[in-house]
C-alpha cells in the first residue's frame, strides 16, 4: 500500500560518485536534468478512458555528467556501504525520529543500471542491512538483462515526498512513512520494499492511480507474452523473477489494489 506524505524542509540533493566508469548518478538526459522526452512507439500505451490534469513537478534533481558508456555486462558495479555523516545529513527526510529501524541498520546501495536511452548510469538506494546483497543481485540481473529503468535517487531529493519521487519517475527503497491507512510502518519504513519505474507501474485501486502521471499505463496488459512496453513490469518477467529468487514478492500479485511498481521482502 502506498502512503502520501508532504514533508516541508530546504532540498539538499548532494552527488554520489557512480559506479560504473563514465556514469552519471542518475537516469535523466545530461544536458538539462530534466527526463529524455523521446519514446519509440511501443513506448506509448494505449490512451486511458478518462484523464485529468498533471500536476506539475519542480525539477529537483541535479543535471548529471554526459553519459558515454554503452551498457554491457562487463560494467556492472555494485557496493554496500554503512551510513557515514554524510550520507545521514543527506537522509534527513527519509529518516527521523521515532522510525523503526536504526540508521546503523540500513546499508547505502550503488548498483549500476540501464537508463532509458540504453546507457550505463548508477543508481543510489537504501536497504536493510539484511537485503544489501541480495538487491545487488537483482539489480546486477536487471543490469544484465537491459531492463531500463529511468532514475534511481534517494527520496530525500524529492524531501522525502512519495508524490514527488513517484512523478519525477524515480526508483527508490527506503523512506519512513506510514501505510495510506496510517495504521502501521510502511515496508519502505523497514528498507525492506523497492519502487520501480513508478509511472510506467503505477498503484491503482479503483479509480485512484498514483502517481498520476502513471494513468496512461493503469490498463497495460501485464502478461509475460503482452506487447514490449518499455519499464514496464509484467508477470513472471525478469524482473519479478529475479526478486522472487531472493523471496521478494511483487505488488501487482495483490488481490485487490495493485502496486506495480512495488516490491517487498514481506509481500505487503
Amino acid at each position: 500500500m502506498r502512503v502520501r506524505v508532504a514533508v516541508v524542509g530546504v532540498l539538499c540533493a548532494v552527488l554520489v560518485a557512480g559506479g560504473a566508469a563514465g556514469c552519471g548518478l542518475d537516469g535523466e538526459s545530461a544536458a538539462t536534468g530534466a527526463p529524455t522526452t523521446s519514446r519509440s512507439p511501443s513506448d506509448t500505451p494505449p490512451a486511458p478512458s478518462s484523464g485529468g490534469a498533471t500536476r506539475s513537478v519542480p525539477a529537483v534533481d541535479p543535471p548529471m555528467p554526459a553519459p558515454t558508456v554503452t551498457a554491457t555486462a562487463a560494467d556492472f558495479s555494485g557496493s554496500v556501504s554503512r551510513i557515514g555523516p554524510d550520507l545521514r545529513a543527506r537522509m534527513r527526510f527519509a529518516h527521523h525520529r521515532g522510525c523503526p529501524v536504526r540508521l546503523r541498520d540500513l546499508r547505502y546501495v550503488q548498483v549500476s543500471f540501464v537508463g532509458f536511452a540504453g546507457v550505463a548510469r548508477s543508481g543510489e538506494l537504501v536497504v536493510h542491512e539484511s537485503q544489501a546483497r541480495p538487491v545487488v543481485r537483482v539489480f546486477r540481473t536487471l543490469y544484465n538483462e537491459r531492463f531500463p529503468i529511468r532514475r534511481m535517487r534517494l527520496v530525500d531529493v524529492y524531501q522525502g515526498d512519495d508524490d514527488a519521487s513517484m512523478s519525477a519517475n524515480n526508483t527508490s527503497a527506503y523512506n519512513c512513512r506510514r501505510t495510506t491507512s496510517g495504521g502501521r510502518w510502511s515496508e519502505h519504513a523497514y528498507g525492506r520494499a523497492i519502487d520501480i519505474n513508478p509511472i510506467q507501474n503505477p498503484y491503482l485501486d479503483g479509480s485512484f492511480v498514483a502517481p498520476h502521471e502513471g494513468r496512461r499505463f493503469a490498463g497495460i496488459d501485464r502478461s509475460l507474452d503482452a506487447p514490449y512496453v518499455r519499464g514496464a513490469l509484467r508477470s513472471a518477467d525478469v524482473v519479478v523473477t529475479a526478486f522472487e529468487r531472493i523471496g521478494w514478492l511483487w505488488g501487482g500479485d495483490w488481490t485487490y489494489s495493485k502496486d506495480y511498481q512495488h516490491f517487498s521482502a514481506t509481500g505487503r
